[in-house]
C-alpha cells in the first residue's frame, strides 16, 4: 500500500508508526465511543491500512514501531489470523465497525482498552505480553479458546452483551494464561466458558454482574488456578459450575449474591481447593454441590446456606468459624441426598481437631437420631430405648441417673415389704439397697437375689428392674464400644 492511497487520517497513524508514536482523535474525555458509528472521515481509518502496517509497516533505524491509536473509527474487517505480528497493537476508544479476526495470530501486546466491538474472534492466538480489555464493550461474542498469554488478561469493567448468540458470550475454555485473570466489574449476558483453562495467577470477578438466568453463567469444569478465584460482592443470575476444578488458593464468594431458584447455583463437584469461603451473603437461591469435593478450609457462615445442599463425600480440614454444632447440623439436615454418614462423621471430626468433644458427640448423637428414622419399626423402638436411656451412649451420666432412680424406687419398695427367704436358716441379713442393686446389675452378685423371692406385685417389679438393668447395661456397653471404635 502507498502512502498517496491514504486519507489524512491514515497518513497520520502511517507516519507515526515507525517512531512507535501515539495518534488520538478523541475530542474530550468523556466521549461516548458507542456513537462511534457517526465519526466522519477525519478520524475514520481502514482495517486494510492498519493490516498493511502491522505485516510490512515501514521502519525507522533507531526507533521501535508500534501501532499506537485512539479515538479512531475502525472500518472493514481487522484480519491478521495466522499472522506474526512484532510490534504492540494499541487500540483504544476505537470503534469497530466489523469482528476482528485474530484466529491463530501470534503478537506482542494487544490493547483493545475502552473500546466498541462487534465481537472478537482470536481462537489459539498467542500473546507474548498482555491482553487487554479494560472497559471495552462487546456486542457479540468473545472467542478466545485455546488462546496462549504470556502475561495477564485484564478484563475490568468490561462488558459482553450477545442477546442472539447461541454460543457462550466469552469463550475462554482450554485458555491458558500467564499470570491473572483480572475481570472485577465485569458484565456478561450469557455464559463464560472457562473449561479446561489454566490460569497461573488468580482470577479476579470481584463486584461483577454475570447474567444467564436458568442456565450455566460461569463453565469452569476442570479449570486450574494456582492463586484465587475471586467472586466478591457480586451478582449472578445462574450457576457456577467448577466439577472438576482445581484451586490452589480460595474460592471467595464473600458479599456475593447467588441465585439460580430451581436448581444448583453452585455445582464444585469433585473440586480440590485450598479455601471455601461463604459469608457476609445473603442465603443462595439454590442449591449447593459439593459432593466429593475436597477442601482445606471452609469458611461457611450458616446463614449464607442455600435451603439444599449435596454434601455426599466432601471432606474438610477445618470448618470455620466456630459453631455450636446445633447451628452447623441444620446444614447436614437440608442435604438432597438424604441421611448422609459420612457428613456427619466428617463433621465430627472438624470438632475433634479443634478439641470441641463435647460439639463431636452431639454430633454423632445427631447421627443416630438421623439413622433411626431410615430403620424399620422395631429397630426404632431399640433405638428409642438406646436414646432415652443413654443417649446413644454420648450422654452416659444419664444411665446414673436412671440407675439411681429405680434404685430409690426398689428399695423404697422391698424396705417395706421385705421378700420371704428361700432358705431362712442359710439367708443373709436382708439388705433392701443391695438386694435392688442384685436385681438392677446384671452381672455383680451381692447373694442377695439369690436368698430371697418376692411374691406378687413385687415380683413383677423385680422383673421390670432385671429387664432394665440388661437394657441399661446393654445401650452403656455399646455407647462405650461405639466411642472407642471412633478413636
Amino acid at each position: 500500500m502507498e502512502i498517496n492511497d491514504l486519507t489524512p487520517a491514515e497518513e497520520q497513524v502511517w507516519r507515526a508508526f515507525p517512531l512507535g508514536e501515539s495518534v488520538g482523535f478523541r475530542t474530550a474525555e468523556d466521549e461516548d465511543v458507542a456513537l462511534g458509528r457517526d465519526w466522519g472521515p477525519e478520524r475514520t481509518v481502514r482495517a486494510e491500512v492498519l493490516r498493511a502496517l502491522l505485516l510490512n509497516g515501514p521502519q525507522e533505524a533507531g526507533e521501535i514501531a508500534s501501532l499506537s491509536l485512539e479515538g479512531a473509527r475502525i472500518s472493514g474487517r481487522l484480519d491478521l489470523q495466522y499472522a506474526t505480528i512484532d510490534h504492540p497493537v494499541r487500540l483504544r476508544y476505537c470503534y469497530f465497525d466489523e469482528v476482528p479476526r485474530f484466529y491463530a495470530c501470534r503478537l506482542r501486546e494487544l490493547n483493545f482498552g475502552d473500546s466498541v466491538l462487534p465481537g472478537l474472534t482470536a481462537h489459539a492466538m498467542r500473546v507474548d505480553g498482555v491482553l487487554r480489555m479494560t472497559r471495552s464493550r462487546f456486542h457479540g461474542v468473545v472467542r478466545l479458546a485455546g488462546a496462549k498469554i504470556s502475561g495477564s488478561l485484564f478484563m475490568e469493567s468490561a462488558e459482553i452483551i450477545a442477546p442472539d448468540a447461541e454460543e457462550p458470550v466469552l469463550q475462554l475454555n482450554q485458555a491458558a494464561v500467564g499470570d491473572d485473570l483480572r475481570a472485577s466489574g465485569l458484565r456478561t449476558h450469557g455464559q463464560i466458558r472457562l473449561s479446561g483453562a489454566s490460569v497461573a495467577g488468580s482470577v479476579n470477578l470481584n463486584t461483577a454482574h454475570l447474567s444467564n438466568p436458568g442456565d450455566s453463567t460461569v463453565d469452569a469444569e476442570v479449570l486450574v488456578v494456582e492463586g484465587n478465584f475471586l467472586l466478591r460482592e457480586a451478582r449472578v443470575d445462574g450457576w457456577i459450575g467448577l466439577r472438576g476444578a482445581r484451586i490452589a488458593g480460595r474460592l471467595d464468594l464473600s458479599y456475593s449474591t447467588l441465585s439460580n431458584p430451581g436448581g444448583p447455583v453452585l455445582l464444585a463437584s469433585s473440586t480440590t481447593m485450598g479455601e471455601l469461603w461463604l459469608r457476609q451473603s445473603p442465603p443462595m437461591q439454590g442449591g449447593l454441590v459439593l459432593r466429593s469435593a475436597q477442601i482445606d478450609v471452609l469458611l461457611l457462615e450458616p446463614e449464607a446456606l442455600p435451603e439444599q445442599v449435596f454434601l455426599t463425600s466432601l471432606s474438610y480440614t477445618s470448618l470455620i468459624p466456630h459453631e455450636p454444632a446445633e447451628r452447623r447440623l441444620t446444614m447436614l439436615e437440608r442435604d438432597g441426598d438424604g441421611y448422609v454418614p459420612h457428613a456427619y462423621e466428617e463433621l465430627a471430626a472438624a470438632y475433634r481437631r479443634v478439641g470441641d468433644d463435647y460439639a463431636a458427640r452431639n454430633v454423632q448423637l445427631a447421627k443416630q437420631r438421623r439413622l433411626r428414622g431410615t430403620l424399620r419399626w422395631y429397630y426404632r423402638i431399640w433405638g428409642y430405648a438406646q436414646d432415652t436411656t443413654v443417649g446413644y451412649g454420648f450422654r452416659p451420666l444419664r444411665a446414673c441417673t436412671w440407675l439411681l432412680s429405680l434404685l430409690a424406687i426398689g428399695s423404697l419398695a422391698y424396705g417395706l415389704h421385705q421378700p420371704p427367704a428361700l432358705k431362712p436358716s442359710e439367708a443373709p441379713h436382708f439388705n433392701p439397697v443391695f438386694y435392688t442393686l442384685d436385681l438392677l446389675l446384671p452381672v455383680i452378685s451381692f447373694g442377695q437375689e439369690e436368698a430371697f423371692a418376692p411374691e406378687g406385685w413385687y415380683q413383677y417389679l423385680s422383673y421390670a428392674l432385671i429387664i432394665t438393668g440388661w437394657i441399661l447395661a446393654t445401650t452403656v456397653v455399646t455407647g462405650v464400644t461405639r466411642s472407642v471404635s471412633r478413636q
